[in-house]
């Protein structure tokens, strides 16, 4: 499909690669700076996180007087989904997003991060780096690496008869495998602390514990023991659910690029990533990764601004002719789910020179 006068692509697959011209990025970095887009919002961060503390707080209060029922399930859905919320603002403090020195960005992200989502902020913050440094490159970037899913054609082929198998029918284990999306968090977290002997370790593992025992231990205080197992099941698989949907349409199905290919900044991050369409709710359900361009070439811009910067990253790529993918969460979702279905059909040839 042809770009729009605007320069998005609706519904289309991944856009063509474009030629390197790398004075472009400097030029959109003075008109986001001019627009005051990289200053800090410390009132939205001041708002959100007590907003979302008190959701959480809520929600254990409710269990507690609820008491042992199986009411306290409808509580797990909305834990679910206040968990994936603290993980997104884990994320933003990971980005340094929240406040100006680097030690109490990385305090909240500690709280926000292992206390109460479950997972390791040290060990995510090395994995997302390299994701960010390079974005769906062959070999580099940690979130397109061959495991549960391939992403490559090239990868389909280099697994084994089961592996070869599987990824034949990926797409249709999609679902699945996202409900166990926090689960895989938890233990890929746990094994790379084993793996360190540093104080930060310690600490990122007392606090761990600390999780495990308010939201492991603590509904059997509360709950008999299969209402404890159904609430903690329940809202681990749809915390899992929620955070892999949020991440699938970033990057998925965007071309996926060769170890030495030299795009420049600029066009390899935009034409690596797609945004989402629709209302402002959407940046709220996705906790600002509907914005993924943006994010992207400003990873410290707080998430309050990434919807401003959209203007004027479309604007700035449609003038320089850099394809800028925004799609609607169904043709995301639909392109996902595409890509797939070809990569695990093997057969090479999905990796961009």
């Amino acid at each position: 499909m042809a770009l729009t006068d605007a320069g998005v692509r609706e519904g289309a697959g991944p856009p063509e690669l474009g030629t390197p011209r790398r004075a472009d990025f400097a030029e959109l970095s003075r008109q986001v700076r001019d627009g005051g887009l990289l200053r800090r919002r410390g009132g939205y961060y001041a708002i959100k996180i007590p907003i979302v503390m008190a959701a959480l707080v809520g929600l254990v209060v409710t269990v507690i007087a609820v008491g042992n029922s199986w009411w306290t399930l409808l509580a797990a859905v909305g834990l679910a989904f206040v968990l994936a919320q603290i993980g997104f603002l884990g994320h933003d403090a990971g980005h340094r997003q929240v406040l100006a020195r680097r030690w109490a960005n990385d305090t909240i992200g500690l709280m926000l991060t292992n206390l109460l989502s479950g997972f390791s902020f040290g060990w995510w913050q090395a994995k997302h780096s390299r994701h960010h440094a390079h974005t769906n490159a062959e070999g580099r970037d940690p979130d397109i690496a061959p495991g549960a899913l391939v992403f490559t054609a090239e990868q389909a082929d280099d697994c084994g008869r089961f592996g070869r198998w599987f990824a034949g029918v990926q797409q249709f284990m999609l679902v699945p495998l996202l409900f166990l999306e926090a689960l895989n968090l938890h233990i890929a977290s746990i094994r790379a602390l084993a793996l360190r002997r540093d104080r930060a370790a310690l600490v990122e593992s007392g606090l761990l514990a600390l999780h495990a025992g308010i939201f492991f231990v603590a509904p059997f205080l509360v709950l008999s023991p299969v209402r404890a197992v159904a609430f903690i099941v329940i809202s681990r698989a749809l915390f899992g659910f929620y955070l892999g949907a949020s991440f699938l349409p970033n990057h998925v199905g965007m071309p996926t690029l060769a170890g030495d290919t030299d795009l420049g900044f600029l066009r390899r991050q935009v034409q690596s990533s797609r945004n989402l369409s629709g209302p402002a709710v959407v940046g709220f359900l996705f906790g600002g990764l509907d914005s993924q361009i943006e994010h992207h070439l400003f990873p410290t811009m707080p998430r309050a601004n990434l919807r401003r910067a959209r203007v004027v990253v479309r604007a700035f790529c449609a003038e320089q002719g850099i394809p800028y993918a925004e799609q609607s969460l169904l043709h995301a979702y639909r392109d996902v789910v595409l890509h797939l279905r070809t990569a695990g059909a093997g057969g090479g040839g999905s990796v961009v020179q």
